[in-house]
């Protein structure tokens, strides 16, 4: 048992390591609006439809990356979705249009962050560690993205600010190509943790089609939405929106960093609780406190601190409900076709960031201001907050009747 261990230790290392890379650029993506909308004179909607189109992407790609992932491997995966992301960030580096502009930030970006990401590295991890383990380290991996948050963005604008915006993504451009060295860990793991591959022959049109008749999984998919339309409308407009408030740059920086430091440990303890206590419970709990904490931050006054509270808070609340969601999927229906199951339902989530921060964009260059945006995801929050109470997070009837027939079978052994 040795050798597995120390192979799946490598292998966590290496997943967190390239959840690191992958969220820290995609995170920092925001502080390049300013210096490349004024260096071509667009309006701020022009780079936000580019991130919108990016998060879109990101989720229309997902579930075939997580397909493919299932299919013929995390490795592969790995490797094409990095080329892409790397090719991405070069043409926004070297952009000259608008199109190339949207091409780049937009849609190579948007399809490496899916080869490369969540949807692709929290399949694997569910499938290696044993199922006892499996919440903690989903959790672990979805933290790991927020450890990259925490140390890109202060560096990212540190480029800005010594090399300016085009040399700056060159270097960003480079550093993703270091996910290709983590992804060779990847090659020739084996599953240690136990899988239901040999629990079931379902097909990946069976399992779709008994997805797309669980209602619960829709209620599921609905409240990813809006979980994607808050967190791209904050992690791209949070800068600008500061700046509009008479901060300097600087405090948006401690601001994301802020947000990257507490969802570590917002992760942390919902993926550790997720495996003890109710998904869908913890996942109400989670939009609640979202509704209250962005109320409270347009209710009061806009200081330094308060800016800096709601970082703090916000981030507790980031991507908490990633280990839960993810964990529901795998749950339900099993491993065996998570990854492409959870790509469906990160699809929505990317959908509502596409909506977020395009709205976001379109609405400040409309009335001059954010303040309806920013009700719209505390109303959104509330509401899905009730929609899970409603969820039956059951394994399906298939899986339950399987594991009753093993029951029998081992009683009669």
């Amino acid at each position: 048992m040795t050798k597995p261990i120390k192979l799946l230790s490598l292998f966590v290392i290496a997943a967190c390591l390239i959840l690191a890379i992958n969220f820290g650029i995609r995170s920092s993506m925001g502080f390049f609006m300013a210096p490349i909308s004024n260096e071509f004179g667009y309006g701020r909607e022009v780079f936000a439809l580019s991130l919108a189109l990016q998060n879109l992407c990101w989720g229309l790609f997902q579930p075939f990356t997580g397909a493919f992932a299932d299919r013929f491997g995390t490795f592969r995966t790995l490797v094409i979705g990095t080329l892409v992301y790397a090719l991405g960030i070069y043409l926004t580096a070297t952009t000259d249009s608008v199109w190339s502009l949207h091409t780049g930030a937009g849609i190579l970006i948007g399809m490496g962050i899916a080869g490369t990401g969540f949807g692709v590295i929290l399949p694997a991890l569910a499938r290696m560690v044993a199922p006892e383990k499996r919440a903690f380290a989903l959790g672990l991996g979805t933290a790991a993205g927020s450890a990259g948050q925490l140390m890109v963005i202060p560096l990212a604008q540190s480029f800005i600010a010594s090399y300016g915006w085009q040399t700056a993504l060159l270097f960003m451009a480079g550093g993703a190509l270091l996910m290709i060295v983590l992804a060779t860990r990847f090659r020739h793991i084996e599953e240690v943790g136990e899988s239901d591959e040999s629990a079931t022959s379902q097909s990946l049109p069976e399992a779709l089609s008994e997805a797309c008749r669980h209602h619960h999984y829709w209620l599921l998919i609905a409240g990813f939405f809006v979980c994607g339309f808050q967190l791209a409308f904050i992690t791209v407009h949070m800068p600008s929106f500061l700046a509009d408030s008479g901060f300097d740059m600087s405090v948006a920086v401690n601001s994301l960093s802020l947000i990257g430091l507490f969802n570590i440990v917002g992760c942390l303890l919902f993926g550790s609780w997720s495996g003890r206590y109710s998904k869908k419970n913890l996942l109400g709990i989670i939009y609640i406190l979202r509704a209250i904490v962005i109320t409270l931050f347009m209710l009061l006054p806009i200081t330094t601190t308060t800016v800096y509270l709601f970082s703090m808070a916000t981030g507790f609340l980031w991507l908490a409900t990633v280990p839960a969601t993810s964990g529901l999927v795998a749950q339900m229906f099993g491993l065996k076709h998570m990854g492409t199951l959870y790509g469906i339902v990160f699809l929505n989530h990317q959908l509502g960031s596409f909506v977020g921060v395009w709205i976001g964009g379109y609405m400040f260059d409309k009335t001059g201001s954010y303040n309806s945006i920013w009700w719209a995801a505390a109303a959104l929050a509330l509401l899905t907050a009730v929609m899970h109470i409603f969820i039956d997070e059951r394994p399906v009837k298939r899986l339950r009747e399987k594991v009753l027939e093993d029951r029998r079978l081992a009683a009669s052994a």
